[in-house]
C-alpha cells in the first residue's frame, strides 16, 4: 500500500485545485467534460488570491517523496457570514473541493482531509462548518457528524451579456 503525506496548498497549486474541482463535478455526474473545463478555467483565478490572503486553506495529498504527484485535495473557505443563532461569530467555514483520484480511493484520504479541515475550523474559532455534499461524499460527511440542513436552492437564468 502506498504511503501518503499531506501538505498545505500554496497559490502555485491553484491550477491543480481547479483541475480537481472539475474532476470532482465530472466524477459525481454533475458536469460533462466541456462544462468541467469551464469550471477549471474559471476557478483557478478565483482561488489563487484566496490562497494568497489565507481565506482559502487547502491541503494536497501525494505519495511520500512525490510532492508533484497530487492524488487528493480539499479546501476550507473562511467566509464572512452574518451572526447567526448557531454562532455569533461573523465567519463560517465552508468545505469544498474534496477529491481523490480513482487510483487512490479506498484509503481513507477524504476522511483524513475532512479531519484536518474540521480541526482547522475549530483552531480558527469557527463553530459552524458547512458544505454541499455529492452523493459520493455524503456517507463520509454523515459518518463524521454532518447533518442535512434547511438550505434550498434556485438557479436563475443567466443575465444577457453576463458570464
Amino acid at each position: 500500500m502506498t504511503e501518503y503525506t499531506v501538505r498545505r496548498a500554496t497559490p502555485d497549486d491553484a491550477a491543480t485545485i481547479a483541475r480537481q474541482r472539475s474532476r470532482m463535478f465530472i466524477a459525481a455526474g454533475y458536469a460533462d467534460e466541456a462544462r468541467g473545463g469551464e469550471v477549471e478555467e474559471a476557478f483557478a483565478p478565483w482561488v489563487r488570491p484566496l490562497l494568497e490572503n489565507g481565506t482559502y486553506i487547502g491541503w494536497m495529498v501525494h505519495p511520500l517523496g512525490e510532492p508533484e504527484h497530487v492524488v487528493a485535495g480539499a479546501g476550507l473557505w473562511v467566509m464572512e457570514f452574518p451572526p447567526h443563532f448557531l454562532d455569533l461569530t461573523p465567519r463560517r467555514a465552508y468545505l469544498l473541493n474534496f477529491y481523490v483520484e480513482p487510483e487512490a480511493r479506498g484509503q481513507k484520504l477524504a476522511e483524513r482531509l475532512l479531519a484536518l479541515a474540521v480541526e482547522e475550523a475549530g483552531r480558527l474559532g469557527i463553530r459552524v462548518v458547512s458544505l454541499h455534499a455529492s452523493w459520493m461524499g455524503k456517507p463520509i460527511y454523515e459518518k463524521n457528524g454532518f447533518e442535512a440542513s434547511t438550505e434550498m436552492l434556485r438557479i436563475l437564468p443567466e443575465a444577457p451579456g453576463v458570464s
